[in-house]
């Protein structure tokens, strides 16, 4: 599949896969920020892409930044609709215990694009049972 993309800063890396076979690619940093224990920055990437219609952009962290820092993506996975033309950007959560200072360039976070059904919704007067029926949260006993 092709993705096409738009690079708004042209002295960041094109976003590639790290190893052949890799599920996402890495994003960038497109400005140096700091962040405090606890505290969330969006961050912009420099780059535009257009994910074809059937499928979606999911924004996931990097395993490297969680370990080390204790980074995470705050809506993660974010989303990215395949109509949605503008920059991503990343909004980043510090959840270790010291602050953190990121230069541009630095990879933030990695972009996997995914199939998605298209739905057609229909409302209904009862919906048919299940094994499982409305079980939720433990209802496994987990």
């Amino acid at each position: 599949m092709q993705i096409s993309y738009l690079k708004l800063d042209s002295e960041l890396p094109t976003p590639r896969h790290a190893h052949p076979g890799d599920g996402g690619v890495d994003l960038y940093a497109r400005t140096d920020f700091q962040l405090e224990p606890g505290e969330r920055a969006l961050v912009p990437t420099g780059v535009a892409v257009a994910i074809p219609v059937g499928f979606a952009g999911l924004v996931v962290p990097r395993s490297g930044l969680a370990i080390r820092y204790g980074f995470g993506v705050v809506n993660g996975p974010g989303l990215i609709d395949a109509g949605y033309r503008g920059e991503i950007k990343v909004v980043l959560v510090n959840h270790g215990d010291e602050g953190v200072s990121v230069n541009r360039g630095e990879r933030i976070a990695q972009l996997v694009v995914v199939p998605v059904a298209v739905q057609d919704w229909v409302e209904v007067d009862e919906l048919p049972d299940t094994d499982r029926g409305t079980g939720g949260f433990g209802s496994t006993g987990s």
